[in-house]
């Protein structure tokens, strides 16, 4: 069963909290990053992706990047950017974009759950980005950004969170995607206790939608500083890393689509007869977005097409095998353009659907990809399936939206 906790959170003055809140790290390049920060001089980008503090020829993973991301957390801190809570609470996140809300409970997640496989992981991480991540927490003693988790649904804990929401919230404001992000603090301890006792007694795991580095590189600093102490009571901030929980009724997963560099050599008219030996191929007169699973869009030589997997393909009855990801992988990347790791692969790009498919279209048209591939959204269901196996997604499954703000709440990893 899941172990949650409340904490004193860090948090931004509430007149400066849509101005501190930023994009998580990993959904921009360095780059976008800087253009980020000099609209706005207070964007926890600063923090979160230091490097935009120096100019492009600096290594993100200098050690003067992790020290300067260091020195103005400190300066935030110090100036009263950042106050902390007096008393452990749990906050309440709501988001709404095009009209949908999603609403999730901000909380301590237990590292514990993490290494015995409570909280379920779908992907594998790349050690590069984790000792990245480690790095920042290690330095800043603290865990900037949330872990995007979710879990079945519980009733109870919908109508506790409902009843928080029904009140005036303390955070309030729309982003520059017209998301609308609103939060609520709890510092009751009755409220509290009953919360943790539901999930400790009703939710029997949780699943990492979004943050396989941030979760991993937060466990594996709690458990150093564990071995570093010597003695702890289990209780202290670093035992657990900061998370917001979703009941997965709510959410949504939409696709990640691929653009890939060249035709591994073959002609447009090669490539269409060998995708035909394993899919239905059928050209649109448009942009064509995928109806169903096993079914993609394809952009190549300045049309879209259909492409229905044949039969022979998947497998519904397996967790992967069933995976559009894995079909695409099996029976087109790798056979026909030579794409035998996505991981690691230069060939490869991947594309959020939040950028549409007009920016599948533009990246083949400008001549910087040669052919681009839109899947139907993997489910949620499949997601959790997967985990509870015990399986991994191929990379580049799944893309959550909307995305959780950094900066909105911060996990000191010490009491001080």
């Amino acid at each position: 069963m899941v172990k949650i906790r409340p904490f004193k959170g860090l948090r931004p003055q509430l007149e400066l909290t849509s101005r501190i809140a930023s994009k998580p790290y990993d959904v921009l390049n360095s780059e976008e990053a800087r253009v980020e920060v000099q609209k706005e001089p207070l964007s926890f980008l600063q923090i979160s992706k230091p490097e935009v503090n120096f100019d492009s020829s600096i290594s993100p993973y200098a050690d003067e990047v992790y020290e300067k991301g260091n020195e103005i957390f400190k300066k935030f801190i110090q100036e009263g950017y950042l106050v902390r809570d007096e008393e452990p609470s749990m906050y309440v996140y709501s988001q709404v974009m095009n009209g949908r809300r999603q609403t999730g409970l901000v909380a301590g997640s237990s590292i514990d759950d993490y290494f015995i496989n409570v909280i379920k992981k779908h992907e594998l991480t790349l050690t590069a980005k984790e000792n990245d991540r480690i790095r920042h927490m290690k330095t800043k003693m603290a865990q900037p950004g949330m872990v995007f988790l979710t879990y079945r649904n519980v009733d109870e804990i919908s109508n506790m969170i409902n009843e928080v929401i029904a009140e005036s919230p303390l955070v309030d404001f729309v982003d520059e995607l017209n998301v609308i992000h609103q939060l609520w603090k709890i510092s009751d301890s009755e409220v509290l206790q009953k919360l943790q006792d539901l999930f400790a007694t009703r939710v029997e795991a949780s699943y990492i939608a979004d943050g396989h580095h941030r979760s991993a590189a937060s466990a594996k600093v709690g458990a150093a500083i564990r071995e570093a102490k010597g003695d702890y009571s289990g209780e202290e901030p670093f035992n657990y890393f900061l998370s917001c929980l979703f009941p997965s009724d709510q959410l949504q997963i939409i696709d990640y689509n691929r653009v890939v560099i060249d035709l591994n050599g073959l002609s447009v008219s090669e490539i269409i007869n060998k995708i035909q030996e394993h899919f239905l191929l059928e050209q649109q007169q448009d942009l064509y977005t995928p109806q169903s699973l096993h079914e993609f869009s394809m952009y190549l030589d300045g049309k879209w097409y259909s492409m229905k997997a044949k039969p022979h393909t998947f497998d519904d009855n397996d967790p992967i095998k069933g995976l559009d990801v894995t079909v695409l992988s099996q029976y087109l990347l790798d056979p026909i353009l030579g794409i035998k790791d996505q991981r690691t692969d230069k060939r490869i790009d991947f594309v959020g659907g939040i950028r549409g498919l007009k920016e599948l279209s533009k990246r083949v048209d400008s001549g910087e990809m040669a052919i681009a591939f839109a899947f139907y959204p993997v489910t949620l269901d499949q997601l959790m399936s997967i985990a509870d196996n015990g399986m991994i997604m191929p990379p580049k499954s799944t893309w959550f939206e909307p995305k959780l703000k950094s900066g909105l709440v911060i996990n000191l990893l010490e009491d001080k």
